[in-house]
């Protein structure tokens, strides 16, 4: 079982920034691909970037290229998303993620991302 501890969020201007960091513990051995989705209220869950640890390749939300950068490292399961030109389209709740060989993903508890006009 793995266990996801998360931190950063918080309430922001637009154009501003904010680094959110999440920490993987526990059977994280076969863990390969880690990152943040959002949820805005009323829509659906959605991925915002992750990095596979094989070959620190990343994925990235199309709204978010240029603006968001997606980091980790593999020895201490954890990654890091800086977020900057941040837009009110932005706010959201985040939910780091994790996923392992043979299992489904593992969610973080979600950290709230305000994003004034």
């Amino acid at each position: 079982q793995i266990q996801l501890e998360e931190s950063g969020g918080g309430l922001v201007q637009a154009g501003g920034s904010l680094r959110l960091s999440c920490a993987a513990s526990g059977r994280t051995f076969s863990s390969y691909y880690m990152g943040y989705f959002r949820q805005a209220p009323g829509k659906e869950r959605e991925l915002v970037a992750a990095i596979r640890w094989s070959n620190g390749q990343t994925d990235y939300n199309d709204s978010v290229k240029g603006r968001f950068t997606i980091s980790g490292d593999s020895a201490k399961n954890t990654v890091w998303l800086q977020m900057n030109s941040l837009r009110p389209e932005d706010t959201a709740v985040y939910y780091c993620a994790e996923k392992s060989y043979g299992s489904d993903y593992t969610w973080g508890q979600g950290t709230q991302v305000t994003v004034s006009s």
